[in-house]
């Protein structure tokens, strides 16, 4: 598959017939969907009868979209049975902006179950599998459409992302995403399934294969953003939070420092600490008001068994939490115990207790990143997840949840790919988690791997995709 400019420059022309890079997304597709799974509901005739009036920044170029924005036609399940028959009776705000600047929407991606796991699973689709390793996922919650991007059948999905669900599928398959600020694209109309949750919300954002493919799509449909014409200097820290970094993705920042500096931009390390505290405050703030939006999209429906986990954790009452907290660690469950500790319930002062200590950290980290346009970081802890690993490993995409939490626009790039002697360095442990982690990094070699860039405060989406600009160019 073509890019997103190689597509619309064609077409534009005249050089190819507005009708081939369907017919390319439709063969390929054919071609992948036995291993991959990743588009549930294709519309591949309904498209074809509108290709010859598509005009406009992004004539021709077909998209996936995540099966949470509504689509004309087609369904809105988030993977549960009892939303099958959910029809959308029209296409969601950003949908119909991508199709009016000339994109052609060939169906719909799978998501995990509610969108509650970084693992594209759910009993109404079934299981989507990574595009280079069938004994894992693509991560998620946007993880449908980043495989698409990924195995060559779209060049471009529109996704979303509330605690990594853009930038985390985008490392685990090798591709770029942007997710910028909530006032330049909002959340584009996808299903809302917290609407409790007012602290911050999921922000619309885009999966491609290349940074300038990024860049002309929100150019198609964003707001109109001056590019960052100035010298830039780059914080970075390798600190992955709560699971330590895998050897490969250390290896990952550094390249891509090195990069940067190579181009000539200034960098300096920070220390990542407060990334890791801006995490479990956004967990903190994402559970304080319990599980019952997500229960009651279930309507008494039982969840897969990796959300009910997570659903059954969320609920637990708070001052149940410091006793059950006290007995996992004894049974060496460290990294559980925390995040017992840091979630749960909260009454209305409990959450306007977490708001100020959102607007305190927000005073840190400006100090600390004080002087920096942008910090590179990593996406997660780890490579792509395993199967049925995604439950226990929450916390490997603690990283992406700083951007989330103060709404700073956020990218990933990939960078390098996990060498042989990275697959092991991990010591015993005790703790499931970590012994997950160490399993994820056995056989991981040839995995993708990409690193974040987080906008500073005050910067917009330019400033991210040049930075992500220059980390792609620096390959060579």
């Amino acid at each position: 598959m073509q890019s997103v400019a190689d597509i619309r420059a064609a077409v534009t022309a005249g050089r190819v017939a507005p009708a081939a890079p369907l017919a390319a997304a439709e063969a390929r597709h054919r071609a992948t969907h036995a291993r991959l799974n990743a588009l549930v509901q294709e519309r591949f005739a309904a498209a074809a009868g509108e290709v010859a009036a598509a005009a406009g920044p992004l004539a021709g170029v077909p998209v996936s979209i995540k099966e949470c924005f509504a689509v004309a036609g087609l369904r809105t399940t988030l993977g549960i049975a009892g939303r099958r028959a959910a029809i959308d009776a029209a296409d969601a705000p950003l949908v119909a902006r991508l199709r009016a600047a000339g994109a052609i929407v060939i169906g719909k991606a799978n998501v995990p179950q509610a969108m509650f796991l970084h693992e594209t699973e759910n009993p109404v689709w079934g299981r989507t599998h990574h595009p280079h390793d069938a004994s894992r996922g693509p991560g998620g919650s946007s993880g449908g459409d980043a495989a698409l991007v990924a195995a060559g059948v779209v060049p471009l999905a529109l996704g979303n992302d509330l605690a990594g669900s853009l930038r985390q599928p985008a490392h685990a398959c090798g591709i770029a995403t942007i997710m910028p600020r909530s006032t330049a694209l909002g959340d584009g109309g996808g299903f809302d399934t917290l609407p409790h949750l007012t602290a911050f919300r999921p922000r619309a954002g885009f999966l491609a294969r290349t940074v300038a493919d990024l860049r002309l799509t929100l150019a198609a449909v964003g707001p109109r953003e001056p590019a960052a014409a100035r010298p830039l200097t780059i914080g970075w820290w390798d600190d992955a939070g709560p699971i330590p970094a895998s050897p490969a993705i250390r290896r990952g920042v550094a390249e891509a420092i090195a990069r940067l500096e190579a181009a000539g931009v200034a960098t300096r390390p920070l220390d990542g600490g407060l990334a890791t505290a801006a995490a479990m405050l956004h967990l903190a703030i994402v559970s304080a008001h319990g599980t019952g939006d997500l229960r009651r999209l279930f309507a008494g429906e039982r969840p897969i068994r990796g959300v009910e986990r997570l659903l059954r954790l969320g609920g637990m009452p708070r001052w149940l939490r410091p006793a059950v907290a006290r007995l996992v660690r004894l049974l060496g469950r460290r990294v559980e115990a925390d995040g017992l500790l840091a979630t749960g319930p909260r009454d209305a002062a409990g959450r306007t207790e977490l708001l100020a200590a959102r607007d305190a950290l927000a005073v840190r980290l400006a100090d600390v990143t004080r002087g920096c346009d942008a910090v590179v970081c990593p996406v997660s802890a780890l490579p792509a997840l395993r199967h049925g690993t995604a439950a226990r490993l929450v916390l490997a995409a603690a990283p992406c949840l700083l951007a989330n939490l103060f709404d700073l626009p956020a990218g990933a790039v990939p960078v390098t790919r996990v060498r042989s002697e990275e697959e092991t360095g991990r010591g015993f442990s005790f703790d499931p988690v970590l012994r997950a982690a160490a399993a994820t990094d056995r056989g991981s070699r040839g995995l993708p791997v990409g690193v974040q860039v987080v906008g500073g405060f005050g910067a917009d989406e330019s400033v991210v995709l040049d930075v992500m600009a220059a980390i792609e160019r620096g390959a060579g």
